[in-house]
């Protein structure tokens, strides 16, 4: 057959496809109290913000060339007579996480010969004590998306006839175009009734017949336009600091897509934060506040906070989360991470620097 050579080309080539990437870990730095920076260890407990992640929807219309002889060629009456683009909002979801607060730094000194070390983040957040942190427990970047590539209208048209090319009539290459679509429409059925010169077998059958396909549609496009819908991820990031109702955290556009709060030509997105635990000091057995340890290893009692986000008269994300800065320091007795007998290590939450876990190392 004549387009044979082109359809197993084109169906090798859409075989190359991109790959996603994961979420990373970031590096931790280990530092060790030791005589060069005379048994102190510095570092600074986080401030808690909220990763926004905003999947929008974004269609975008292209005209075809040929759109003005769809309807003569293909019998398509309602080609895309102009080029646009609409954005709507899918979902939300909101992270905690970590970042220094550089005016809430601690100095800890320990007994010297003991070895201890702490375990912190690449930008500088407290992760462990005289332990090794679990990947779970690292800060995480977010992942990148990367999109599979695929043939496009171009692709397709630069293997057309070179009589398409050369011609200057656009009525001319629009129906040299609507003679390959039909050409293609008769390998397809030669292919799937078994009356194509050369039988593929099994999986390679079903790839060539899904290239028919594809270059149809590719082809169509040309008269009829194409419409393309793609996923697109924006991130917010937020720093709460007090109780908040109802304030415009970004808004969504048709045309534009995420803009800012202050662009009135999008609907607006709302968050709302209410805290519903302040973090408190711990007390005794008579309800005495205890007051912190000298040189503790400081770390951090959050509170809590109710996020809400609402969008278009709805609620699209409702969470609650551990808030480092509606919470307290506290600390504990450095001597317990140096004892001889029965040292501890620790985990912190890199999220607000709480206590994850406290235990004897055995």
């Amino acid at each position: 057959m004549k387009h044979s050579n082109l359809i197993l080309s084109l169906a090798i080539a859409a075989m190359i496809a991109g790959c996603g990437t994961a979420a990373m870990a970031q590096q931790t730095q280990k530092l060790t109290a030791a005589k060069h920076n005379d048994y102190g260890l510095v570092y600074s407990l986080p401030t808690t913000h909220l990763r926004i992640e905003v999947e929008l929807e974004k269609t975008i219309s292209k005209v075809g060339p040929y759109y003005q002889y769809a309807q003569r060629y293909l019998s398509i009456s309602n080609p895309i007579t102009e080029d646009s683009q609409s954005w709507k909002l899918k979902s939300v979801t909101i992270t905690p996480y970590g970042v220094p607060d550089e005016e809430n730094r601690y100095l800890v000194k320990f007994k010297s010969g003991t070895g201890v070390y702490m375990v912190l983040s690449e930008d500088g957040l407290p992760l462990a004590i005289n332990c090794e942190v679990p990947e779970e427990n690292k800060p995480k970047r977010p992942a990148k998306k990367q999109s599979e590539p695929s043939l496009t209208a171009e692709d397709l048209v630069m293997a057309l006839p070179g009589e398409l090319l050369v011609s200057e009539s656009m009525a001319k290459r629009a129906q040299i175009a609507a003679q390959e679509i039909y050409k293609i429409r008769e390998s397809r059925t030669a292919f799937t009734t078994g009356e194509a010169d050369q039988m593929p077998d099994g999986e390679a059958l079903k790839l060539i017949l899904a290239q028919l396909d594809e270059q149809e549609r590719a082809l169509v496009a040309l008269f009829a336009g194409r419409e393309r819908t793609e996923t697109i991820t924006k991130v917010v990031d937020y720093c709460p600091t007090e109780a908040v109702d109802r304030e415009v955290l970004f808004r969504v556009s048709d045309t534009d897509g995420l803009v800012k709060s202050d662009n009135l030509g999008g609907d607006p997105v709302y968050i709302s934060v209410e805290i519903t635990q302040q973090g408190e000091m711990p007390v005794n057995e008579k309800g005495e506040e205890l007051s912190m340890p000298k040189n503790a290893v400081a770390y951090n009692i959050p509170g809590k906070a109710m996020v809400t986000l609402r969008y278009a008269g709805r609620n699209i994300a409702k969470q609650e989360v551990d808030v480092a800065q509606f919470g307290i320091d506290y600390g504990l007795d450095p001597s317990i991470f140096t004892s001889k007998k029965l040292p501890y290590s620790l985990l912190f939450y890199p999220e607000t620097g709480a206590l994850k876990e406290l235990k004897a190392i055995q």
